[in-house]
């Protein structure tokens, strides 16, 4: 297990950031905000700048630092998957955490709405709730995976917001699949992990239900994904088609066995590259209807 004692603190705020998913929320805010104003303008630039490194840090450093404990059980962790923080790191983290937004928080939120202010607050209770003392959410089964993906939704939820976009009831229903996108991966990453939040004493959706019953939740979850995308209209009903290789990866592992529950690591590492392969698709799928 990598330790991040001997690195710089650079170095430490930028793994614990986890680079490798800085584009699942940065992506969904640029993308939200450029298809409704159709301008590259300085809130853009901003906006997807927080989502990008400001907001991971925030939301992945302060998951570090009150993991501590649990992670240094969870083999998976020390790598882009996680890390562990030393508790000489933790004091540094949490100040970086928070002090780093704050410049971009300031901009948006003064360029912003009232409303879209209280989308931003919602997005960031929610990054706090998952994690720290007190609130935990990440230890109460079912609203664990609702709040992460609302990590993940409510900057591009902001995003729309901000550039004062007319909800749809297709929006909505492309709104709704990313949720159930959201919820099913999460729920998936913690089918690995199991054994060590038993361990600890960590209660998480895949705990009280136990791997299969789990993986098989994901695959209704992401099937319902797929389907609330075909009322969105053309092109955007293709993305219905988004859904099979996320099933795909799921589906070998329907009757996993609790002490094989690690094993769904491998599905888990297909996860993090397949997202990319599926971010190419929707941005071919958002060009196409931006020029319809």
């Amino acid at each position: 297990m990598t330790k991040l004692k001997s690195r710089s603190v650079v170095a430490t705020l930028f793994i614990s950031s986890r680079p490798v998913s800085w584009v699942n929320t940065a992506y969904p805010f640029a993308a939200a905000y450029l298809v409704t104003t159709h301008a590259v303008d300085l809130t853009l630039v901003i906006g997807t700048v927080f989502f990008l490194i400001p907001y991971n840090l925030a939301m992945y450093g302060i998951n570090d630092v009150f993991d501590y404990e649990s992670d240094l059980h969870n083999p998976r962790k020390g790598g882009i998957e996680g890390a562990v923080l030393e508790r000489s790191r933790h004091r540094i983290t949490l100040r970086a955490a928070v002090l780093l937004p704050l410049p971009f928080l300031a901009y948006l939120l003064a360029a912003g709405t009232w409303l879209s202010g209280v989308v931003l607050a919602m997005s960031l209770f929610a990054v706090v709730a998952y994690s720290a003392p007190g609130l935990r959410f990440k230890e109460r089964p079912f609203l664990d995976s609702m709040t992460s993906s609302f990590h993940f939704v409510s900057p591009a939820l902001f995003g729309l917001v901000l550039a004062q976009a007319h909800f749809t009831g297709a929006l909505w229903a492309l709104l709704g699949a990313f949720f159930l996108w959201g919820m099913a991966s999460h729920a998936f990453g913690a089918v690995q992990d199991i054994a060590a939040d038993r361990q600890a004493g960590i209660g998480s959706v895949a705990t009280v239900l136990g791997p299969a019953a789990t993986v098989r939740l994901v695959l209704a979850a992401y099937a319902a994904a797929g389907l609330l995308m075909l009322p969105t209209g053309w092109p955007g009903a293709l993305g219905a088609l988004l859904a099979v290789p996320y099933l795909a990866n799921v589906w070998p592992y329907r009757s996993l066995q609790l002490r094989d529950a690690e094993r769904s690591n491998d599905g888990w590492k297909r996860f993090l590259w397949l997202n990319y392969l599926t971010g190419f698709l929707v941005t071919m799928l958002l060009l196409w209807y931006s020029a319809t």
